[in-house]
């Protein structure tokens, strides 16, 4: 990139302010009172982002009778579930294509809880009038590179072999310009029902709501310390207090889990995001973007972005980082030089777009695994049940996840608990230094695979064939 390129472009940053868009909101709610005396309840759910919003709300749904208490470290949505690009995908399995790959054999139920998934959130926004800026404008999987568009029309073909191709269609490069106008795009595949947008905090505001109305006993600044066995129960404890419950729901995802062992399962890879100023009428015209489809490239490191409910510009991605030893810190909430890259991707997509300014810059950890998407699982007889490692496309699936942990703590078999996704577990990270060795070298391969025709190198092929990946 030319210096006096870099200069141009990283001057629409001067203005960004380095916290989440969606967060910085003076309607965003007040934090209930922290948890400081000894509690019982039936159901504990630790983490109050989607996948703990949901699971409160959905047991009070299924039981009105049941005593839920939900506890947060922090306040309700302030981590990933309030800092992502607010894409809502109908997919539990982070695409067609990982689930293919993966779960051959109950694809096709796959694609149905999860479609059945989307609906029931959408209907949950009615139900509860939680106003999050919801549009189910579905998403456009836009190619770049003249392979690009080979994969993506392989990919509709074997999804139509498949039976899953309906709501899909191919879009050639005049036809997705019609779109969205980019000189960058050269063909895409667009997903008319499978995604829907929304503003991902007020989403988690609203759930938490929900919660309170339904009669949820709600403490946020309550960071769960240990979780122990407790008589016919679990125990666990806060820094003044301690709760105890017949039965507990982890949501902490990337969080160190309470459950030791489940640990090795999850990794953070910190992705970053820019938020333009509102367009103007003209500057929206230079574009197109009528049917205001959220949109993809398809690239391994890959972009994401999309128009918010006042016509800014979300646009995030590419850089996807794992810190050394999978440690959180704040401190790589905020990335310059990542900033500075997206903003020159930024205006090489949209060179009519020069001179837009960005407001906000930021970024946060995603909770990882080696298949990409979410893995279940109980401990302690039963009483404990978790859900973790959606790997960035969470804002849909932890509502499935919810689900599920439920259903694991009923002890009943259903429909979801018999998928072979949700007995079955990822392959755990390695240790370090192993760890952040095959990350950097699967980052490096990613880009040079990007770079050459998407050609992927024996590393590549051997990850492959191990079932391991790296995404953001």
């Amino acid at each position: 990139m030319a210096p006096s390129a870099m200069t141009r472009w990283t001057k629409s940053l001067s203005d960004a302010q380095p916290v989440s868009y969606w967060l910085d909101d003076p309607g965003r709610p007040r934090a209930e009172p922290a948890l400081t005396a000894d509690e019982q309840c039936d159901l504990l759910v630790v983490g109050a982002g989607y996948s703990g919003l949901w699971t409160a709300l959905i047991a009070k749904e299924r039981d009105p009778d049941r005593d839920v208490v939900l506890i947060e470290g922090r306040e309700a949505g302030w981590a990933a579930s309030g800092r992502n690009g607010g894409f809502c995908a109908a997919s539990l399995t982070h695409g067609i294509a990982n689930g293919l790959s993966r779960w051959p054999g109950e694809i096709a139920k796959l694609e149905e809880l999860g479609a059945r998934n989307l609906d029931e959130i959408e209907a949950a926004v009615k139900r509860y009038s939680i106003d999050c800026d919801f549009e189910r404008t579905g998403e456009i999987d836009v190619a770049t590179q003249p392979h690009q568009l080979t994969e993506l029309r392989e990919m509709y073909e074997e999804t139509a072999r498949h039976g899953l191709a309906d709501g899909s269609e191919l879009l050639d490069a005049d036809a997705v310009r019609a779109h969205v106008d980019s000189p960058t795009f050269l063909g895409g595949l667009w997903d008319h029902e499978g995604v829907a947008l929304l503003n991902p905090a007020k989403l988690a505001w609203g759930l938490k709501r929900a919660c309170l109305e339904k009669g949820v006993r709600f403490y946020e600044h309550t960071p769960a310390l240990q979780l122990v066995s407790s008589g016919a129960g679990m125990a666990v404890r806060t820094p003044y207090g301690r709760i105890r419950a017949r039965q507990v729901a982890l949501a902490t995802n990337i969080f160190p889990s309470l459950v030791k062992r489940v640990r090795a399962y999850t990794v953070p890879v910190y992705d970053y995001a820019l938020m333009t100023e509102p367009l103007t009428e003209e500057q929206l015209a230079a574009i197109g973007w009528k049917n205001r489809q959220g949109l993809g490239d398809s690239a391994n490191q890959f972009h994401y972005f999309r128009l918010s409910a006042d016509n800014r510009i979300l646009w995030g991605g590419y850089d996807a980082i794992y810190p050394f030893g999978g440690k959180l810190r704040a401190e790589h909430d905020d990335r310059p030089e990542t900033y500075a890259k997206l903003a020159g991707h930024f205006f090489t997509c949209f060179p009519q777009l020069e001179g837009v300014r960005f407001t906000h810059a930021w970024g946060g950890a995603i909770d990882t695994c080696s298949r990409f998407s979410a893995f279940f699982g109980t401990a302690h007889a039963g009483r404990v049940a978790y859900a973790a490692g959606y790997t960035g496309l969470g804002v849909g699936a932890t509502r499935f996840g919810a689900d599920v942990m439920l259903d694991l703590l009923s002890g009943e078999r259903t429909e979801r608990t018999s998928l072979e996704m949700v007995r079955t577990k990822p392959l755990p990270f390695p240790p370090e230094p192993f760890a952040w060795t095959g990350v950097a070298l699967t980052k490096w391969s990613l880009a040079r695979a990007d770079e050459n025709g998407g050609r992927r190198n024996l590393w590549l092929k051997t990850m492959d064939k191990l079932g391991l990946g790296f995404d953001s």
